[in-house]
């Protein structure tokens, strides 16, 4: 059937809605794009979060819950997913000394399994032609590059890319968008991992670059420190760069 949802841009749109996600929400709740800290096509249906999302998701999902809280699925159909609302804030709603803190913790617990267990490859080879897919399919939008990269093409950030990719790989399991708003916190310290589509084997900097790039120069340091790094700035700055084609 059809339901008249919201998409990203505000705009109303008719999408065909599958009947097993109609049935985990509900026939009768309420459809909303307005919510903390997601973005794409997702959206707040009553107590839970439904995603157009790949499988790729939802096989990270069901690994990564074996090792830490992660959303539990209530359904999964073509590329729909319903997640139900692990009501807590993110970290984007805290102190960001303290959001530090708990993001160095936590990814540390993450960096400390084994990397043989993980089933997903984001090495620097399998990166390098996943960005270069989205170059050619028009997915990468110069518009959202940060302020340093602006000015240049896709093509040519892609040529910088490949050009300067880093020889040798720290592995370990890593997120892939590890920021403030993917880690929830509870009133009792624990935490909730979110938006694990990117979850692989890769270099440890991989994270840690995002954490330098999403957080000020104070709550950084208390990242450093909970994490118990040192992080090499060459490796942030190509990790960062990575993440401009995704």
């Amino acid at each position: 059937m059809a339901r008249r949802v919201h998409c990203r841009q505000g705009r109303m749109v008719h999408v065909e809605i599958p009947g097993e996600v109609l049935s985990a929400v509900g026939p009768d709740a309420v459809w909303s794009s307005e919510h903390e800290g997601l973005s794409g096509d997702v959206w707040r249906v009553g107590s839970c979060y439904v995603k157009r999302a790949g499988v790729e998701e939802r096989d990270r999902l069901l690994w990564l819950g074996e090792h830490f809280e992660v959303p539990s699925i209530k359904a999964f159909v073509d590329d729909w997913l319903v997640l139900e609302d692990a009501g807590a804030p993110s970290l984007a709603a805290v102190d960001p000394v303290l959001a530090g803190t708990v993001m160095g913790t936590v990814l540390r617990s993450l960096h400390a399994l084994p990397v043989a267990s993980c089933p997903f490859d984001a090495r620097v080879p399998v990166m390098l032609e996943k960005a270069r897919r989205n170059v050619e399919a028009g997915l990468v939008d110069p518009d959202d590059f940060d302020d340093d990269n602006r000015g240049a093409t896709p093509s040519e950030l892609l040529e910088r890319l490949v050009r300067s990719a880093p020889q040798d790989e720290d592995l370990v399991v890593a997120h892939g968008d590890f920021c403030p708003p993917n880690v929830l916190l509870r009133p009792d310290g624990s935490t909730v991992l979110i938006d694990v589509s990117r979850l692989g084997v890769s270099d440890r900097h991989r994270d840690i670059a995002l954490v330098h790039r999403e957080l000020d120069e104070e709550a950084a340091d208390a990242f450093d420190r909970a994490y118990g790094l040192v992080p090499r700035p060459p490796l942030l700055k190509w990790y960062q760069l990575l993440d401009e084609f995704f």
